[in-house]
């Protein structure tokens, strides 16, 4: 007990020394936070919703994206990990880059995954529907997706509300059943369905034939895009886990490590499954995922499968959620967004930010509801989500580097050393070539805004912060008891010619 008591102490000390005394309650543990990370980058719902799509474009070499995509996510999770370490505040990106940078760039940088984070919520919410409709025998027609997944937007928000505790059992049971089904299936598959040999994975099938493969790869690769975020959930609930110094760190490096195995198994699976690869390739099969599942277990045991697929949206919603409610909340306790009077009202029963929350249950209940008046109105505002939160994760590691040049150094529980630099670059490096897929022009035959609608929505999420941030100036109400670099363990330093982060 003394230890624990010590290391209340410890974690109260830190954060005060940054300016800030928490209402949340301790009670995630390690195991916790990294299902946290897990259930956030759910491999089951990425790989089981592009699946199709990344084999019809790229043929079975689509799945090296995992690694290579793995790989760079990587670099930037050390990056984080090391910026968490110091600055162990909840919220995330905005409190990071606001001590790495300034208010204005961690004004933007939040704005734009804060955005990018309640899209996804109504995105993952609204791509359950079909799967819930189909687990309880309706139709998927729209007003029955729309019912589905507003009713699983709702059971996610319940849970949150009834605090730390029953989101860390919430995310430690979806990280089990989605685990658990990713290591089942794919076993069954291996062992029952197989067909194929892992030669295929060097077999294009005929796959961008007309053009350079290259480009139908990278095309395919944004599977592995799409796989990899969900780390630094871990470090935007880092005032509710004890040492979060030492053991954020450790959960994001974990959730690459276990998240990006499971994705990859997964996908192995199906594609050695896949009894006619050409024909996902030439667009005769459109659904290879159902077929498979189907074939392989049954009307019984498919029901049994999307059950266990329902969990995994479940507990990626919920996840998604705690995200974005404390970034909302860190926001609103430094005065920097509007109605932060209300958004950082704090629960004290419960030990949570329930506006903040109730934020992240309404705004996607509402994106969910105009899906009802344009499908496509949903896609092209879908269409920003994966972007902005690669944009905002690259805003950090720009302004990590950017400090690092200026003076910076790390000097939490975890620390990357003399190799700092080296693996911030790197980490920037990749980060600006995934952004640069994403938005890349691959249909010249479309509209030209059609062409270019992922960087078009990214152009207008910014211009829009751009212009509230000039109008409202959120920036020039905003509090905060250290205007200056924290350097040294609990210190304040600012090195000579380094200028505060007021700025």
């Amino acid at each position: 007990m003394s230890t624990e008591n010590s290391q209340h102490d410890e974690d109260t000390a830190q954060l005060a020394a940054l300016g800030y005394t928490s209402h949340f309650k301790r009670d995630m543990s390690q195991w916790a936070n990294v299902s946290l990370g897990f259930t956030y980058l759910s491999p089951v719902v990425a790989t089981y919703t592009l699946f199709a799509f990344a084999l019809a474009t790229g043929g079975p070499p689509m799945l090296w994206s995992f690694v290579i995509v793995g790989a760079g996510q990587f670099l930037v999770a050390l990056v984080f990990g090391e910026i968490v370490s110091q600055y162990p505040v909840a919220g995330g990106v905005y409190p990071w880059a606001r001590r790495l940078w300034g208010r204005r760039w961690a004004w933007m940088t939040g704005w734009v995954y804060l955005v990018a984070l309640l899209v996804t919520i109504a995105g993952v919410a609204y791509g359950a529907g079909p799967y819930l409709d189909i687990l309880i025998g309706i139709a998927p027609t729209t007003n029955n997706t729309i019912f589905t997944a507003l009713l699983l937007l709702a059971v996610a928000t319940v849970i949150n509300l009834a605090g730390t505790r029953a989101l860390s059992w919430a995310a430690m049971i979806g990280f089990a059943a989605e685990l658990g089904g990713a290591v089942v299936v794919g076993l069954w598959l291996l062992l029952t369905q197989r067909v194929s040999g892992l030669g295929v994975l060097f077999d294009s099938f005929g796959a961008g034939s007309g053009s350079n493969y290259f480009i139908a790869f990278t095309a395919a690769g944004l599977i592995g895009i799409y796989q990899y975020y969900g780390f630094e959930a871990c470090g935007d609930v880092a005032e509710e886990v004890p040492d979060p110094g030492r053991r954020i760190p450790k959960a994001m490096r974990m959730t690459i490590y276990i998240g990006g195995a499971a994705a990859t198994f997964v996908a192995l699976s199906l594609l050695l499954a896949v009894p006619d690869i050409a024909a996902v390739v030439n667009g005769e099969e459109t659904d290879p995922v159902g077929t498979l599942l189907l074939d392989a277990f049954g009307p019984v045991g498919y029901k049994i499968v999307l059950a266990v697929v329902l969990i995994s949206f479940l507990s990626c919603v919920l996840s998604l959620q705690a995200a974005a409610s404390r970034l909302t909340y860190s926001y609103a306790r430094d005065k920097m967004i509007f109605g932060h009077a209300v958004l950082s009202h704090f629960w004290q029963s419960r030990h949570v930010p329930p506006y903040a929350l109730a934020l992240a249950a309404v705004a996607p209940a509402i994106v969910i509801i105009g899906s009802k008046l344009s499908t496509d109105a949903l896609t092209k505002i879908i269409s920003f989500a994966t972007l902005g939160i690669y944009l905002g994760f690259q805003m950090v590691v720009f302004a990590a580097l950017r400090a690092r040049l200026r003076g910076w150094e790390p000097n939490g529980k975890f620390t990357l050393g003399r190799y700092g630099v080296v693996v911030t670059i790197a980490a920037l490096t990749w980060g600006v070539l995934g952004m640069l897929n994403m938005v890349w022009p691959r249909t010249p035959e479309a509209p030209w805004y059609d062409n270019y609608l992922v960087l078009l929505s990214g152009i207008a999420v910014v211009a829009i912060g751009l212009v509230y941030m000039a109008l409202a100036r959120p920036t020039s109400m905003a509090t905060h008891p250290r205007e200056t670099r924290q350097f040294g363990k609990f210190g304040s330093e600012t090195p000579p010619g380094y200028p505060g982060v007021g700025e």
